[in-house]
């Protein structure tokens, strides 16, 4: 059976049926605590037989069902228990609690939360198709193709082993039928939190297995999916099991604070009512206490902890306007904490999550920190996509339930990322290492395209993460990047708020680098990246000279043009000081005509022209080296050496040539450099029948595909 627990007991913390530690009620507090999801009893959950044509087990349930949904049909509700409670029947949990007990508490978990009627009849349902002789087909038969769909997608989570050798594989299957409908996972997550409240009967060892699992795979996943009340239960029972020592100071940390004479949250919260009050907005002052791996976390941060850090202030109210009003007086009235400013709600987090984020501070040098939020915001911050009701369009009438992809237009955008990559990975375990890469991460920024547009990927994410998220397996074409108008590499990590745009190439048969591999921190850029890869050959010839062209002349240490034993000899420069000199074009500088130029004379009598901007004349008249008056000739021909600068991809240097070749214009000597950060830097000599030409050039050669930029050669080029 999925629900092996049976004592509400929980390591140094429990008393009675709850789960959480016994602390001193403070009645000074005017305080709205995470949604209290511990109260269920065996009295709670069993009763008389009918009350008002439902049973009296199912009253708690049903109270918490109509304080969110007044107007809901219980009748679903009647049926459900009534098949689930005689089909389970005669089992029991090693507690020795009837089993019923516990589709009846994951259900009272989930009322707790809002979930819709829909959601609670699967969820009384959920273990009757894995433990009894109760088909889906009769599940579908007496409840409808919905509630059928959710019951078969939790029973396949069920058959989920976590430790075993085909983890990958059956979590993938699990992730599938999340993504699809994420009331799967919702009801999956209120399972496991009943059966974590209850796990105190199993041995040691196990508890630890069970909770190590919690905490890296369901616990993200709550977070992900924004059901912050489940999370933070889960996240303090997971806290008592795998460190007691630190659970039982935390807990006597948080005692010792709640019997204190004085509270510093309760005067701020005072103060912030009268504010804004004065202020005329409409609005709820209220305590927010921290759970105890919130306070644990404090305490590591801060270390001597105050009255302030055992709780947040919460503000609620009615529409987003007063959040910013709120906001407002609060830093004209109070001493804000800049530092701490954020806003949720105009960049709202992956999770659904909105809210503004700021603190104030108190003459005696506390800080408290406040959260402004409306009432429908603060809904959503607490139970996440399951405050969403059932947000799903009735599948096409082609389309049974079961055998596709429901249409989600609020599905969280992790979860849309995630169907992506998860069809695309080429095996489980790739999917399984991707995935537990992803969950690790537990902060996404916020990045915009150039049309305002927004892109939430993981913190430290790169410019090739960016390709992926916004353009697919067509990211492939991607050959740079401008980040806040910059050019920029791939490999660039972007920032929260960096603006990005994402400069593509022409050739729909473009392959991705490996070399991006490295800078890819997103499964579906990784996933894309490692398909394409796999299915193509090694690159030959002509792409290898793209990729990573290393040819002799490439790799040979360039000289300095005044060291060069091959003078280049012009008769387009006219010595006026010394007639019949042998005349050398500067390499570095690489003068043409019109340019304004003066030379030098070097070893062996030889001038060497310089254009006057270069940075070689300023060495030279440094070094108190003569100048050598010099001129143009009349002829226009001309050679000059260009420098271009592009992103690495296949056929970029026959591109390039071709384009050279189009203008007319001769290769006298080239060299391409090794790739470096996927730029890639091609110099080429380049004669001239006419200087006139060699602006059209360089725009030519700047308009081939990859090439960011195009210049006359400034450092150390061969002269020739």
């Amino acid at each position: 059976m999925s629900a092996e627990a049976t004592n509400p007991a929980t390591p140094g913390a429990v008393t009675g049926a709850t789960a959480g530690p016994v602390v001193p009620a403070a009645p000074r507090r005017r305080s709205l605590p995470r949604i209290d999801l511990r109260r269920l009893g065996r009295a709670a959950l069993l009763g008389s037989p009918a009350r008002d044509r439902l049973p009296d087990a199912i009253g708690h349930v049903v109270d918490a069902h109509r304080a969110h949904h007044p107007d809901a049909d219980l009748e679903p509700l009647r049926r459900a228990y009534v098949l689930a409670e005689s089909s389970h029947r005669g089992q029991m949990r090693k507690s020795g609690e009837p089993y019923i007990t516990h589709p009846l508490a994951v259900t009272l978990i989930l009322a707790e939360l809002g979930a819709e009627t829909t959601t609670l009849t699967a969820s009384l349902l959920h273990d009757t198709v894995e433990d009894t002789d109760v088909t889906l087909d009769q599940v579908g038969r007496q409840f409808g193709a919905e509630v059928r769909y959710l019951v078969d997608g939790v029973t396949k989570l069920e058959k989920v082993d976590y430790g075993a050798a085909a983890e990958p594989e059956t979590f993938r299957k699990m992730l599938v039928a999340t993504g699809n409908d994420v009331r799967v996972m919702s009801i999956k997550l209120a399972d496991r939190l009943h059966n974590m409240r209850t796990l105190g009967v199993m041995r040691p060892e196990k508890q630890a297995r069970i909770a190590k699992v919690t905490r890296d795979v369901l616990i993200p996943l709550a977070e992900r999916l924004g059901v912050q009340a489940l999370k933070t239960e889960l996240e303090d029972l997971v806290f008592a099991i795998l460190h007691p020592e630190e659970y039982e100071h935390t807990r006597e940390l948080i005692v010792e604070n709640a019997a204190r004479p004085d509270d510093a949250l309760v005067e701020i919260a005072d103060e912030m009512r009268g504010v804004l009050r004065e202020a005329g907005i409409q609005a709820e002052v209220l305590i927010r206490p921290r759970h105890f791996v919130s306070v644990h976390r404090v305490s590591r941060k801060r270390g001597v902890l105050r009255g302030a850090d055992f709780g947040r202030i919460l503000v609620l109210v009615n529409e987003d306007a007063d959040c910013y009003g709120v906001l407002g007086e609060l830093h004209t009235c109070m001493t804000p904490m800049v530092s701490e400013f954020k806003d949720f709600i105009a960049v709202p987090k992956f999770n659904l999550y909105q809210s503004l984020h700021t603190a104030v501070a108190r003459a005696d040098g506390q800080v408290a920190e406040v959260l402004i939020r409306t009432h429908q915001m603060h809904k959503v911050a607490e139970a996440g996509v399951v405050a969403l009701g059932n947000p799903y369009a009735a599948p096409a009438e082609e389309q049974s339930p079961t055998d596709g992809e429901r249409v989600d237009p609020t599905r969280p955008g992790w979860l849309s990322r995630l169907l992506d990559w998860q069809r695309a990975a080429p095996d489980p375990d790739t999917f399984w290492s991707t995935l537990r890469e992803d969950l690790a991460q537990d902060r996404e920024i916020a990045v915009f395209r150039p049309d305002g547009g927004r892109l939430g990927l993981p913190e430290g994410a790169t410019c090739v993460d960016a390709a992926y998220a916004q353009y697919g397996e067509d990211a492939h074409a991607c050959i740079g990047a401008r980040v806040n108008g910059r050019l920029a590499t791939l490999s660039t990590v972007l920032r929260d708020g960096d603006t990005v745009q994402l400069l593509m190439g022409q050739d729909p048969a473009s392959e991705p680098s490996r070399e991006w591999l490295e800078h890819a921190h997103t499964p579906a850029a990784r996933i894309a990246i490692q398909r394409r890869l796999a299915a193509q050959p090694a690159p030959v010839a002509e792409d290898a000279a793209a990729a990573a062209p290393k040819p002799a002349a490439a790799e040979a240490a360039p000289r300095a043009a005044s060291d060069s034993p091959l003078p280049r000899v012009s008769a387009d420069v006219v010595v006026d000081d010394r007639p019949g000199a042998s005349v050398r074009l500067a390499g570095c500088c690489t003068p043409v005509p019109p340019d304004e130029v003066t030379a030098f004379a070097v070893r062996g009598g030889v001038v060497t022209v310089h254009r006057v901007g270069c940075a070689g004349v300023a060495r030279m008249k440094g070094a108190g080296r003569a100048e050598v008056g010099v001129r143009w000739g009349d002829s226009a021909e001309c050679r000059v050496t260009l420098v271009a600068e592009s992103f690495g991809r296949p056929h970029l240097l026959a591109d390039l040539t071709e384009a050279i070749a189009l203008q007319d214009a001769e290769i006298v000597a080239a060299t391409v450099e090794p790739p470096t950060q996927q730029r890639v830097r091609h110099t080429y000599t380049l004669q001239l029948a006419d200087a006139a030409h060699l602006p059209a050039l360089m725009r030519a050669m700047r308009n081939v595909p990859g090439v960011y930029d195009v210049s006359r050669a400034q450092h150390h080029a061969p002269a020739w």
